[in-house]
């Protein structure tokens, strides 16, 4: 099992997102991704989502919002539990990433990038302000077989 974090920065209409064209056999090669990674023993998401955003831009996230949790469930043959948040509040300027090239994209154009199928649908909740569990199903072809999703009030 898996343990790890997705954040998405925001600005001006535009969202900051990873090409993942840098790092051997990654999972996501090739992919656009917003930022994160996998938790430490013993650290919670939103510090995993702090250090992970600081380590792979160089920016200071100083508030995040909580967007949902995302199962993927025997992806590339394990199980991926995923925390994704997003912010508008940071602070810094964008380094250099080890994992891609890192990139404010108008979000009118997000969609149009090579996305997993599963991003489509999370980040639509995501812009509509939904707190939400979702299950991914994918085969291993990386194509998307199903899906489901609960969404929370407050």
């Amino acid at each position: 099992m898996k343990l790890a974090t997705l954040v998405y920065l925001k600005r001006a209409g535009q969202t900051l997102m990873i090409h993942r064209v840098k790092k051997a056999q990654d999972i996501h090669e090739g992919k656009w991704n917003g930022l994160g990674g996998k938790l430490e023993p013993g650290e919670s998401p939103e510090a995993c989502a702090i250090r992970e955003v600081r380590e792979e831009s160089g920016l200071e996230i100083c508030s995040l919002r909580y967007g949902g949790l995302l199962v993927f469930a025997g992806f590339k043959g394990e199980d991926w539990y995923v925390w994704v948040y997003t912010s508008d509040d940071f602070s810094g300027e964008i380094g250099e990433s080890n994992e891609g090239n890192l990139k404010w994209v108008a979000d009118g154009d997000l969609r149009s990038l090579p996305l997993w199928p599963s991003d489509l649908l999370f980040l639509d909740w995501l812009d509509a302000g939904k707190i939400f569990s979702a299950r991914f199903a994918y085969n291993e072809r990386d194509e998307m077989l199903g899906h489901e999703v609960v969404f929370h009030g407050l």
